[in-house]
């Protein structure tokens, strides 16, 4: 019985993270989930994606302790962003 339930949380985890992902960005959303789902399972479990699911204030507050393919899938998401005009507010690196 517990096996199940740990299957179905880490199920539903993945779900909400990979919804984050591609709602955050279609491309480069696959990239962040492959370099960050670890990092966000392990930093940001209760968290949600969308607005209010704390998933993004979640990142921005741990973003010094994400490994460092994620800190890399993120930036380059940020950059994709910047560059289709989405500008830096939407991003989930924070700005030095």
């Amino acid at each position: 019985m517990k096996h199940h339930l740990l299957t179905a949380g880490a199920l539903a985890l993945g779900l909400a993270l990979a919804s984050a992902a591609a709602a955050a960005q279609p491309a480069g959303g696959n990239a962040v989930m492959q370099a960050c789902s670890a990092d966000f399972a392990k930093l940001c479990p209760d968290a949600k994606p969308g607005p209010g699911g704390g998933l993004r204030e979640c990142v921005v507050g741990h973003f010094n302790d994400l490994s460092g393919p994620c800190k890399q899938a993120i930036m380059t998401m940020r950059s994709q962003r910047q560059q289709q005009g989405g500008g830096a507010s939407n991003s989930t690196a924070p700005t030095h």
